[in-house]
């Protein structure tokens, strides 16, 4: 296996890390206002509130290596999506001011302002990250100089906006099902209701995603193809999606959670099957003017150094997470110091 592919494991793996983590975040940000009363809300924001801002490191993770290892790729990407990256940004931002920001005053009107700033911020950002997923499927129009040739509404195509709809509606699942874990009582009964609905719906939108893309992204499909034992893959997430409600109704919360991780983590890697080897797919020109990890790679020195970096660093952002999640585990409990 040489540099290239081993670096494109790597941002591969902290796409993984990031949305199974931040992912069950958006998807409570996107529950917040179906939430009963006011205790229900704060225990939804305190279930996340000691591990959200260490679960975004990851995309941090994925930038900086994408930026360092293929520079090239990072310049389109970040030109190209500019506005939508904005997006991205000011959603994540604004889920952060207002889960920080909700409490530090006694005023319903107050706490409802930002549990819709709270909401809204975390659908976008879903959606977004989805949308630039599906424009990296789809590909876009770049020129000779590998730059992006079209604006915004050319990235709000109607695919892209179905697979930014469709990760959105695996984060609200995904979300769910860590509430039954961060909640009891009439508080966790009420979830558990919310959870087969959102499988149903995002089976609804995951079926309709595959279809369109098997017949009309078929570059999607040539990995499979070509290794048919890749065929596990969308196999096995399927059934890891499909097992979530038997565990859901034997109140193995754990188990549930463990098989939404899973089919979250398969996806993403049959994202990565279908794109590999490239970063992104121009639609002027795709065999001249797409990026690929070999086209827009630093040095090899570069990766060789960086790789030491990740190997330094990435086990210290591991043990970090370990130890919060392991300090915090258990159920909410409100107390005068929670949001």
């Amino acid at each position: 296996m040489d540099l290239e592919t081993i670096w494109y494991g790597v941002i591969g793996i902290s796409m993984i890390m990031y949305t199974v983590l931040d992912g069950f975040d958006l998807g409570v940000g996107a529950l917040h206002l179906f939430a009963r009363n006011d205790y229900e809300r704060r225990v939804f924001l305190n279930s996340i509130g000691p591990v959200w801002d260490g679960n975004e490191v990851w995309i941090v993770i994925i930038m900086g290596g994408l930026l360092a290892g293929f520079p090239n790729a990072y310049a389109t990407i970040f030109s190209g999506f500019y506005t939508l990256l904005m997006f991205l940004i000011a959603g994540l931002m604004f889920r952060a001011v207002a889960i920080e920001f909700r409490s530090k005053t006694d005023s319903k009107t107050w706490r409802q302002i930002w549990d819709v700033i709270f909401c809204v911020s975390s659908v976008l950002t879903g959606i977004v990250i989805g949308v630039v997923l599906g424009n990296l499927i789809l590909g876009i129009p770049l020129n000779e100089t590998q730059d992006y040739h079209g604006g915004l509404m050319e990235l709000l195509n109607p695919y892209s906006l179905l697979v930014g709809v469709t990760g959105m509606s695996l984060f609200a699942m995904h979300g769910a099902i860590y509430l039954t874990m961060k909640t009891e009582g009439e508080s966790q009964e009420v979830v558990r209701h919310w959870i087969n609905r959102a499988i149903f719906v995002f089976l609804f939108f995951y079926s309709l995603t595959t279809i369109i893309t098997v017949f009309y992204q078929p570059h999607m499909t040539m990995r499979i193809q070509e290794h048919p034992i890749f065929l596990l893959v969308p196999i096995l997430a399927f059934l890891c999606i499909l097992n979530i409600p038997f565990q859901v109704r034997k109140h193995n919360d754990g188990w549930a959670f463990i098989f939404s991780c899973l089919s979250i983590a398969l996806l993403v890697g049959l994202f990565g099957l279908g794109t590999y080897p490239y970063l992104v797919y121009s639609t002027m020109e795709p065999d001249i003017y797409s990026l690929t990890i070999y086209n827009a790679v630093s040095s090899k020195k570069t990766l060789q150094n960086l790789l030491v970096v990740v190997g330094i660093g990435i086990p210290l952002v591991l043990a970090y997470g370990f130890w919060v999640y392991r300090i915090f585990r258990g159920k909410v409990k409100l107390e005068h110091t929670s949001y």
